[in-house]
Formats: structure tokens, sequence, C-alpha cells
């Protein structure tokens, strides 16, 4: 009889055509959301596209694709609003779409929009996935697509940019692609301040493994186990299992375990089922090389042209008000919303929606989500509360920070299917709905 230890399970179809269904009900539901803002929109003489594409922070992205950076406003209160605070990735892929098509600068922003937003959902489901399996990588998109400010995933603005980024970065550090893993996070850093939560996670998730792979070769009988079960490239650093590369099948022992999980809607991360990676020293070193390249080198540009050093950039966001201050503006704000009855219901559930961020992430901890996820979900967490910004756009500057959405996407799957698509259908037409009104009215800044 075939030993089912050793038994080979048939190689799974590529990652893209897994991925295929989350796509569809990804794009089912940003369709939805253009269908209500369309409506809602030319019922108040609006336009829906002028939205997506001309107001807020994307007239200043194109402003930076059509005529470079030096452009600022002074305001009465003595505030500088320079286009320095923004990041050039977007502009530069507005540029070269542009010159190679014959759309409007701002056109090619919502072009590029729309492509990120399908490779960020694509990047979602590629991490959930792998950490917890298939139906729930598909929960986590669709959960993903439903958030309340979900529709400036459709607009001409950073955010689908750099979560696509975000999380192909996340998905090579898992599955050990150290190299590209640094080259995204390098990408990442060129497109938002919070590209800093990207490289924290590269480097941690490289120092564990430093520190894992030193303890497995000083632990007792290390060496005599290494002969038969030494780690290759591609396999897990906290695996327990024999070490695969990251595109060969698994045992059937591994591949029952995931399959089960993926069912069931597994609620924890198994470790021996990882193929994040134990690779050659060079690889995971020239990651942590790379990785902070972009936001260092946009940074240090900043403080060269404005004369004031490696300290610039920080004085180009204060004078949008922009700072760190460990929420102390924010706790602010919160508080002044118990002045007047109405404004006190805000203020419970700005509260409610922190203690439901805060439980999320430390619900991933407890079930051992990877390292990488955890670094990184807690820098824009922090960064996006901690900040002294408009508060205003805190909703938004939430969604990159998608690996706190899967204790809910577990949860999700666990419902029998019918279940778990009427709950998605009422989300999804919820957000439709306040996102047509959130864009009509004071909208993303």
């Amino acid at each position: 009889m075939t030993d089912l230890a050793t038994r080979v399970a048939p190689p799974r179809a590529p990652l893209l055509r897994r991925a295929v269904p989350a796509l569809l009900g990804y794009a089912a539901v940003r369709a939805l959301g253009l269908a209500v803002l369309a409506a809602w929109s030319a019922a108040r003489g609006k336009s829906a596209y002028t939205l997506l594409t001309a107001r807020w922070d994307s007239l200043w992205y194109s402003r930076v694709a059509e005529l470079g950076y030096g452009y600022e406003v002074r305001l009465p209160n003595g505030d500088v609003h320079s286009n320095l605070a923004f990041f050039p990735l977007l502009p530069w892929l507005e540029r070269l779409l542009h010159a190679v098509a014959p759309l409007s600068y701002a056109d090619a922003g919502f072009v590029v929009s729309l492509l990120a937003s399908l490779a960020a959902a694509t990047g979602v489901y590629a991490v959930a996935e792998h950490v917890y399996g298939s139906r729930v990588g598909v929960c986590a998109v669709l959960l993903w697509a439903v958030l309340p400010v979900g529709v400036v995933q459709s607009m001409a603005y950073s955010e689908s940019l750099f979560t696509a980024l975000a999380a192909w970065s996340l998905y090579a550090v898992l599955t050990g692609r150290w190299v590209s893993a640094g080259v995204l996070a390098a990408l990442a850093g060129l497109t938002r301040p919070v590209g800093a939560a990207v490289v924290a996670a590269v480097w941690v998730a490289a120092v564990v493994s430093f520190g894992r792979e030193r303890g497995a070769e000083h632990a007792p009988g290390a060496h005599s186990h290494e002969r038969t079960t030494a780690p290759t490239p591609g396999a897990s650093p906290s695996s327990r299992a024999p070490s695969r590369t990251p595109d060969a099948p698994p045992a059937s022992r591994i591949t029952s375990a995931a399959s089960d999980a993926s069912a069931a809607g597994a609620s924890s991360y198994a470790p021996g089922a990882s193929s994040a990676a134990y690779a050659p020293v060079w690889r995971r070193a020239l990651a942590m090389a790379l990785a902070p390249l972009g936001a260092a080198g946009y940074v240090l540009w900043v403080g060269h042209r404005t004369g004031k050093g490696p300290l610039g950039y920080l004085d180009v966001q204060a004078g949008w008000r922009n700072g760190f201050d460990g929420g102390y503006a924010f706790a602010r704000f919160v508080a002044d919303k118990f002045t007047s009855f109405p404004s006190a219901l805000a203020g419970l559930g700005l509260i409610a929606g922190v203690a439901l961020l805060i439980w999320l992430y430390v619900t991933g901890i407890r079930r051992h989500q990877p390292v990488e996820l955890l670094v990184y979900t807690g820098v824009v967490l922090a960064l996006a509360l901690c900040a002294s910004s408009y508060f205003g756009s805190k909703p938004r500057l939430l969604l990159p920070a998608f690996p706190v959405l899967l204790p809910l996407a577990c949860a999700l799957a666990r419902l029998r299917t019918p279940r778990s698509a009427l709950v998605t259908a009422g989300l999804a037409s919820a957000a439709a709905v306040y996102g047509a009104f959130w864009l009509n009215g004071s909208g993303p800044p």
C-alpha cells in the first residue's frame, strides 16, 4: 500500500486561477458601488466620475504627474500645502500611461487605480489563502471590498496601489521570495508614508528567520536531523514539516490539513503548512537592504530640495498639520463629540470602531498570525490612529490594514454558503449607499 505520509497530491491550479471567484465577487461589489454612486450623483446634479478622479488628493496627484513637484498653496492661517507631501509612484504611473495612451492625467489615475485595486484584491486573496485556505481567502477579499469607505478603492488615490504592493510583498515574504519582497517594499515606500509598515514587516520577518535558523543549528541533534529533513529554499522558518519550494506540491498530510482548515474556515495559523522561507542569507540580507530604499530615497530627496536635510519631509507634512502625537489629538477629537447629545452618538461610534480594530488585532495575535502580518498591521494601525492628521481621512488610511479582517473572514467562511452570500450582499449594499452619500458630502480629503 502507498504510504499516506509520503503520497504526493496533484499540483494545484495557478494562483490567479484559484483567485477567480474572489476577483469576480470583488468586481461585483465594486460595480454595485459605482452604479449607486452614479445614480446618487446624477440625482444631485453631480458627476460621479469627477468625484472619483478630480477632487481632493486626486487633483494633487494629477498636478504632480503633469507639472512635477514645486507647487504649493499658502493659506490665510499661514499653513503651506506643498505637493511634496505626495509620494511619487502614482504620479509617475499616471504620466507613463498618459504618454502611451490617449488619456488625460485624471483618466490615467482612474485606470491605474482600477488595475491596482484588482491587483490588491488578488494579493489579499493570496495572503489569506496561504495562511488560512481558499475559502477564507475569498471571504477576506469580499470583506475588504465591502468596507464602508471601500469606494476609495475606485478613486484616483494611492490606497489601492499601496495595498497591492504591500499585499504582494507580504505574500513574497510568506513564500520565501525575499528579493521580490524587498523590491515590492521599496515600491510601496514610494507610494505612501505608511510604506514604513511594509519595510518593518520585511525586516522583522528576516530577523526572526535568522534567529530561528541559528536556534535550529544549535539545537541538540540538529546536525543529524538536517541530513534527512534539512530546510530548502522556500521552506518555512517555523515549519516542523519537511520543507518544499513554493511551487512544489506538498505532502498529502499537509494538503489535507490545509484543505480541512479551508473548508472549516480555520481560525488559527498552522505553521507546519507554511511555505514561508529559509533562504540563503544573502537573499534575506538583500531584501532588508532593498526594502527601505523607496521611502528613504524620497524623504532624503525632499530634504535636499527644501534645504532642510533629513527632517525636511516632516516640515512639509507639518504644513498640512500632519504629525504623530501618539493619538492625543484624535482622543481630544473624540472627547469633543460628547459635548452635545447628537454628536455623542458619533463619539460612541468612534470608540466602538477603535475598540473593534484593537480586538481584531489582538485576536490575530492570539491565533498566531505570521509575524510579518502582525508587524505590518500594527504599524498601519498605529500610524493611522495616532497621527494628528485630518480626522475625516482616518477611515481611508486604514484601508491597507487588510490583515485585521482575517478573523472576520474566518468567521464568515464558517457559515454555509447561502448565509455567507446573504451577509456579504447586505454589507455590499450598505457600503454602496454609504460610499455614494460620503463622496457626495464631505468625502475623503
